[in-house]
Protein backbone atom coordinates (compact mmCIF):
# COMPACT_ATOMS: atom_id res chain seq x y z
CA UNK A 1 0.00 0.00 0.00
CA UNK A 2 0.91 3.75 -0.45
CA UNK A 3 1.85 5.97 2.27
CA UNK A 4 0.06 7.98 3.59
CA UNK A 5 2.36 10.80 4.28
CA UNK A 6 1.65 13.67 7.20
CA UNK A 7 3.63 17.16 6.79
CA UNK A 8 3.72 21.03 6.89
CA UNK A 9 3.37 22.14 10.81
CA UNK A 10 3.91 19.34 12.94
CA UNK A 11 7.20 18.03 15.04
CA UNK A 12 7.80 14.62 12.90
CA UNK A 13 6.72 14.54 9.49
CA UNK A 14 6.14 10.98 8.94
CA UNK A 15 4.50 8.20 6.54
CA UNK A 16 1.88 5.61 7.17
CA UNK A 17 1.56 2.41 5.54
CA UNK A 18 -1.31 -0.14 6.37
CA UNK A 19 0.59 -1.98 9.41
CA UNK A 20 1.42 1.50 10.87
CA UNK A 21 -2.42 2.86 10.87
CA UNK A 22 -3.70 -0.29 12.36
CA UNK A 23 -0.85 -0.06 15.13
CA UNK A 24 -1.86 3.37 16.28
CA UNK A 25 -4.42 3.59 19.25
CA UNK A 26 -8.29 5.05 18.51
CA UNK A 27 -9.17 2.64 15.93
CA UNK A 28 -12.70 2.20 14.70
CA UNK A 29 -13.81 -1.50 13.78
CA UNK A 30 -16.57 -0.60 11.41
CA UNK A 31 -17.22 3.04 10.26
CA UNK A 32 -20.94 2.39 9.22
CA UNK A 33 -22.41 3.30 12.85
CA UNK A 34 -20.79 6.89 12.15
CA UNK A 35 -20.85 6.94 7.94
CA UNK A 36 -24.35 5.53 7.26
CA UNK A 37 -24.07 3.62 4.26
CA UNK A 38 -19.87 3.53 4.20
CA UNK A 39 -18.30 0.16 5.75
CA UNK A 40 -14.49 -0.20 6.48
CA UNK A 41 -11.68 -0.24 9.54
CA UNK A 42 -10.78 3.54 10.45
CA UNK A 43 -8.41 5.36 12.57
CA UNK A 44 -9.03 8.76 14.43
CA UNK A 45 -7.72 11.28 12.62
CA UNK A 46 -6.72 12.84 15.79
CA UNK A 47 -4.27 9.45 16.47
CA UNK A 48 -2.49 9.75 13.58
CA UNK A 49 -1.78 13.48 14.34
CA UNK A 50 -1.05 12.76 17.39
CA UNK A 51 1.96 10.38 16.31
CA UNK A 52 3.28 13.29 14.23
CA UNK A 53 2.64 16.34 16.61
CA UNK A 54 0.73 18.75 15.54
CA UNK A 55 3.03 22.33 15.84
CA UNK A 56 0.76 25.05 18.00
CA UNK A 57 1.47 27.63 15.04
CA UNK A 58 -1.27 24.74 12.79
CA UNK A 59 -4.54 26.59 11.74
CA UNK A 60 -5.88 24.21 8.96
CA UNK A 61 -5.32 21.41 7.33
CA UNK A 62 -5.33 20.49 3.76
CA UNK A 63 -5.79 16.95 2.23
CA UNK A 64 -4.71 16.09 -1.12
CA UNK A 65 -5.09 12.95 -3.08
CA UNK A 66 -2.66 10.18 -4.40
CA UNK A 67 -2.28 11.90 -7.57
CA UNK A 68 -2.50 15.45 -6.26
CA UNK A 69 -5.18 16.59 -9.09
CA UNK A 70 -7.38 17.03 -5.53
CA UNK A 71 -7.05 19.21 -2.18
CA UNK A 72 -9.52 20.57 0.09
CA UNK A 73 -7.97 22.86 2.68
CA UNK A 74 -10.31 23.82 5.73
CA UNK A 75 -9.67 24.70 9.37
CA UNK A 76 -7.91 22.35 11.43
CA UNK A 77 -10.75 22.51 14.69
CA UNK A 78 -13.62 21.22 11.77
CA UNK A 79 -12.02 17.95 11.34
CA UNK A 80 -11.33 17.33 14.69
CA UNK A 81 -13.70 14.29 14.41
CA UNK A 82 -12.82 13.40 11.40
CA UNK A 83 -11.33 9.70 10.56
CA UNK A 84 -9.22 8.08 8.26
CA UNK A 85 -10.65 4.52 6.25
CA UNK A 86 -7.35 2.36 5.47
CA UNK A 87 -8.96 -0.98 5.85
CA UNK A 88 -11.63 -3.23 4.39
CA UNK A 89 -11.83 -6.07 7.39
CA UNK A 90 -8.02 -7.31 7.44
CA UNK A 91 -7.08 -6.02 4.20
CA UNK A 92 -6.26 -2.44 2.87
CA UNK A 93 -8.79 -0.38 1.57
CA UNK A 94 -9.73 -0.64 -2.30
CA UNK A 95 -9.30 1.29 -4.74
CA UNK A 96 -12.74 1.09 -5.93
CA UNK A 97 -13.73 2.06 -2.35
CA UNK A 98 -12.05 5.29 -2.80
CA UNK A 99 -8.51 3.44 -1.00
CA UNK A 100 -6.09 2.71 -0.22
CA UNK A 101 -6.98 5.61 2.09
CA UNK A 102 -10.12 7.52 2.34
CA UNK A 103 -10.93 10.81 4.76
CA UNK A 104 -13.98 11.23 6.29
CA UNK A 105 -15.58 13.56 8.72
CA UNK A 106 -19.20 12.28 9.98
CA UNK A 107 -22.26 14.42 10.05
CA UNK A 108 -20.83 16.44 7.16
CA UNK A 109 -22.93 19.06 4.98
CA UNK A 110 -23.73 18.76 1.30
CA UNK A 111 -21.26 19.29 -0.54
CA UNK A 112 -20.96 22.92 -2.01
CA UNK A 113 -22.64 24.23 1.34
CA UNK A 114 -19.67 25.67 3.06
CA UNK A 115 -15.93 25.44 3.75
CA UNK A 116 -16.48 21.67 5.65
CA UNK A 117 -18.39 20.27 3.59
CA UNK A 118 -18.72 16.67 1.89
CA UNK A 119 -16.15 17.13 -0.93
CA UNK A 120 -14.05 17.15 2.49
CA UNK A 121 -14.63 13.14 2.20
CA UNK A 122 -11.75 12.90 0.41
CA UNK A 123 -10.81 9.43 -1.87
CA UNK A 124 -7.28 8.33 -2.60
CA UNK A 125 -6.10 10.33 0.35
CA UNK A 126 -2.42 10.34 -0.32
CA UNK A 127 -0.99 13.80 1.83
CA UNK A 128 -2.21 15.14 4.65
CA UNK A 129 -0.93 18.57 5.15
CA UNK A 130 -0.87 21.23 7.99
CA UNK A 131 -0.21 24.88 7.82
CA UNK A 132 -0.67 28.39 9.32
CA UNK A 133 -3.61 29.64 7.47
CA UNK A 134 -5.64 28.23 4.38
CA UNK A 135 -3.73 25.45 2.34
CA UNK A 136 -4.01 24.32 -1.41
CA UNK A 137 -7.47 23.86 -1.72
CA UNK A 138 -8.81 22.75 -5.46
CA UNK A 139 -12.15 22.41 -4.72
CA UNK A 140 -15.20 23.81 -6.77
CA UNK A 141 -15.94 27.27 -6.63
CA UNK A 142 -19.10 26.93 -8.65
CA UNK A 143 -22.01 24.84 -9.38
CA UNK A 144 -21.20 23.91 -12.65
CA UNK A 145 -17.34 23.07 -11.84
CA UNK A 146 -18.67 21.34 -8.73
CA UNK A 147 -21.47 18.89 -11.02
CA UNK A 148 -18.32 18.45 -13.35
CA UNK A 149 -15.99 17.20 -10.70
CA UNK A 150 -18.74 14.70 -9.66
CA UNK A 151 -19.65 13.86 -13.01
CA UNK A 152 -16.12 12.42 -13.49
CA UNK A 153 -16.31 10.58 -10.14
CA UNK A 154 -19.06 8.45 -11.34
Amino acid sequence: MAGLRVEGEVVNPGSFGFAELAALPQQIEDIAALVPGRSGGAVELAAVLAAVGVSPEATHIALESTDGGFAASVPLAAVAGAIVVYRDGAEPLPVKAGGPVRFFIPEVGDCHSGPVDACVNVKFLGTIRLSNGPGRDTRPTNPDEHAELHRHES
